[in-house]
């Protein structure tokens, strides 16, 4: 098991991504361990970031990709979500609503982001009735369908 973490750790860190991302992606150690004990070798805003459609007790649809704020990539919409993330300062609950007229058709969508930003710990789930109510909390964080 060792072995292939530290070969998909590798791989993570080819690709460009922060020691404290990869180690937290493949799996290597915990993520609180993997963000204190490297904190101060990565100062990028990342997140990685799930969207999970239907019950996710049943195993759902997830989805996920990796967002990457200096400089914005690795995300369809990196730009947008970035500058948002900017200005609520890393709080995914701080994303201003956007007033927008949702159906009532509950489609359940469950959302995680973990990584860090601004050297702090992001670990953030919720649980929307709808992708709709989804978008409009959480501007382009979330929106990894392009």
């Amino acid at each position: 098991m060792t072995h292939s973490i530290t070969k998909a750790a590798s791989r993570w860190l080819r690709r460009g991504l922060p020691a404290t991302a990869a180690l937290l992606l493949a799996g290597a150690v915990p993520a609180q361990a993997a963000q204190s004990s490297l904190r101060h070798a990565d100062r990028s805003d990342w997140l990685y970031v799930t969207v999970t459609h239907g019950d996710t007790r049943s195993g759902g649809d997830t989805r996920g990709t990796l967002l990457l704020c200096d400089p914005p990539h690795g995300h369809s919409r990196a730009a947008e979500a970035c500058a948002e993330l900017r200005t609520a300062r890393g709080d995914i609950r701080g994303i201003p609503r956007k007033e927008v007229f949702c159906s009532m058709i509950y489609a359940p969508v469950t959302v995680q982001a973990r990584g860090e930003w601004q050297g702090r710990a992001v670990d953030y789930t919720e649980t929307f009735a709808n992708a709709c109510e989804m978008n409009a909390r959480t501007g382009g964080v979330f929106a990894l369908d392009g």
